[in-house]
């Protein structure tokens, strides 16, 4: 991954599965056909006859601008998935995600309350994970989607092993 601004710098960042990439485009494309049909519904109503002063320009012409718009963001897919990343310092995890608005979360091993791992359907398919990083803060909370599962696993219990060595020391 390329340095950004608010990286910290001589980071080294692992990313993410590009099978992620499918997972967020299977998530797209189950809210693209419910949008579409909700969207839908006024020209069906006018075509048979049950809303016909429903101008037949707007029935068309809404779900055609929401497809297209829809579209541009199934484009920006792959780049979100690519700048997803992670890293693992001797004190803390870092982790980044984000294109036009980034976020990068430190945080530190001995913070960290418990870390679980997430497999949803299409996950599981792909055989790939969610690794979710919980913290004393009540709105703290850090996740790495789209780790393989062996990844996941290794990454749950060294980040686990490195929380309970720095707790013992507290």
């Amino acid at each position: 991954m390329p340095q950004e601004p608010i990286d910290p710098a001589g980071i080294e960042w692992k990313r993410v599965s590009p099978q992620y990439a499918k997972v967020r485009m299977v998530g797209w494309g189950i809210s693209v056909l419910i949008t579409l049909a909700a969207l839908s519904v006024p020209l069906v109503l006018h075509l048979v006859g049950l809303w016909p002063g429903y101008p037949l320009w707007l029935g068309i012409a809404l779900p055609a601008v929401v497809l297209a718009a829809e579209l541009i963001r199934l484009a920006v897919i792959p780049r979100q998935v690519a700048a997803i990343g992670y890293a693992e310092r001797a004190d803390d995890l870092l982790v980044r995600h984000g294109l036009m608005f980034q976020k990068v979360l430190v945080v530190p091993y001995g913070r960290m309350q418990f870390v679980d791992v997430a497999v949803g359907p299409i996950d599981r398919m792909l055989g790939l994970c969610k690794v979710k990083l919980h913290t004393a803060a009540a709105d703290a909370t850090a996740e790495i989607p789209g780790l393989p599962m062996a990844e996941g696993t290794r990454l749950r219990e060294q980040l686990a092993a490195r929380g309970e060595s720095r707790l013992a020391g507290l």
